[in-house]
């Protein structure tokens, strides 16, 4: 018989657990998911590698709420929605903190968090292709685990995605080409612009689509977007069947990508580039980066489409932007010629960029950091404190991989500020943002 123990959860880790340390074992503790700080739960031990059960709350937290979503607790996608928004503010406030002072980082200001609203944020969103007999469903990832979970709906979607997603499916019935082609596909992305009235679908697919008819997928998405007059452009691609990773565009119909307003800028977003997922704080967080900043050089490394560079272009003499993929170095790249020959868009691996700087020893007063989750790493934060810019602001999603490389930063900078922007609700992932000035 298996047995049942109870447990005070002490407080929220990183990955989105409640963490308790049973009374007799001094050294290891259980991470319990959807669990909050301060309750009294029972749980069941699954094995010595295995999560434990979460059977009951005994005690439950005051910041416990209903969760939004009839899906929550199977779904993969969302962590905290059994706690109130502020409490998930409070926690994300805690991990953070928590992460910098285990890697030693010292003399941290307070946090000022930023925050919007916390459902219909997402502008993009990326669901499974899966049947239920004849008929094809749409669903994310069960969590921890391979098998997909068929949704009704998604409250954290702008409403648009979500209606563009019915509207799929229910071509599919009744369109014999909307059925092969989502029948042939692994995934669906869906792309809105800020004002929900453009969105952009793309059809990702790992198996052999040679056999679809030629044509069929352009009168596809012409039947698609009488329904849903939003749409104005979709593609299929061909994927990795193992890594997921883009091959080949395969088919595509209308426009290839969207434009997408914020902090006064306009930005093109072709057809599956990176784009900020929060639509209603990504203003203010261009805004936080970039306002009251100008002098004669920045840089902005890991500058996707160049978010950060287009408006830091309006305040400094010269902007060299650094970006890796080739699709968003082309749109950023196009982007500058028309802002003038004095800014540049460079498409290489930021460490090599940083290298050739050393030795040509161009000296920017800002560099704007905007790594992916594995952060800027602690070569490049090595070549940047010998570079010396005057002020470094590091946007992170990570805060464990943003706590080691603040560390390395330490010597030559200071915290001068520290954001928390909560660009992703209702889960344990979080940005920040570091304004770091150079010790004198």
């Amino acid at each position: 018989m298996t047995e049942i123990e109870r447990l005070r959860v002490d407080r929220f880790v990183y990955g989105g657990y409640g963490f308790a340390r049973p009374e007799e074992d001094h050294e290891a503790g259980l991470l319990i998911s959807f669990t909050l700080p301060g309750e009294v739960v029972e749980v069941e031990r699954a094995g010595p590698e295995g999560e434990p059960r979460l059977v009951r709350i005994v005690e439950p937290s005051a910041a416990r709420v209903e969760p939004g979503c009839p899906h929550f607790g199977i779904c993969g996608g969302c962590h905290l929605q059994m706690a109130s928004y502020e409490e998930q503010l409070r926690l994300k406030q805690e991990v953070l903190l928590d992460a910098l002072r285990r890697a030693g980082v010292t003399d941290v200001p307070a946090t000022v968090t930023h925050a919007g609203e916390p459902w219909g944020y997402r502008n993009r969103i990326r669901l499974h292709v899966v049947r239920e007999g004849d008929r094809p469903r749409l669903g994310y990832r069960e969590r921890k685990s391979s098998a997909v979970l068929p949704i009704a709906t998604c409250p954290i979607a702008a409403p648009l995605l979500w209606e563009t997603a019915e509207a799929v499916l229910a071509l599919a019935e009744r369109d014999t080409g909307m059925s092969r082609w989502l029948r042939a596909s692994d995934e669906v992305e869906m792309f809105c612009d800020d004002s929900m009235s453009r969105v952009q679908l793309s059809l990702l697919c790992s198996g052999r689509v040679a056999a679809l008819p030629r044509g069929s997928f352009e009168r596809a998405m012409t039947a698609l977007q009488a329904t849903q007059p939003a749409l104005v452009g979709a593609g299929a691609a061909r994927v990795h069947p193992r890594t997921g990773q883009i091959q080949q565009e395969i088919a595509a119909w209308g426009s290839a990508g969207l434009h997408y307003e914020a902090a006064g800028e306009r930005y093109w977003v072709a057809r599956g580039s990176f784009f900020q997922v929060n639509r209603f704080l990504l203003g203010p967080l261009v805004d936080l980066v970039c306002a009251g900043r100008g002098g004669r050089l920045a840089w902005d490394l890991f500058a996707g489409v160049g978010l950060f560079a287009r408006v830091l272009a309006d305040s400094f003499e010269r902007v060299t932007a650094v970006e890796a993929n080739p699709g968003a170095a082309a749109v950023l790249r196009a982007a500058f010629e028309r802002l003038g020959p004095q800014h540049a868009a460079i498409q290489t691996v930021m460490v090599e960029f940083l290298l050739r700087a050393v030795v040509e020893r161009d000296r920017p007063e800002l560099v704007v950091l905007d790594p992916p989750r594995a952060g800027a790493g602690g070569e490049a934060c090595e070549l940047l404190a010998r570079i010396a810019p005057g002020e470094i602001v590091y946007v992170s999603c990570d805060p464990v991989t943003l706590a080691r490389d603040l560390a390395v930063l330490e010597s030559g900078y200071a915290i001068a500020e520290l954001h928390l922007v909560d660009l992703f609700p209702q889960t344990y992932h979080q940005e920040a943002v570091v304004f770091l000035q150079r010790r004198s």
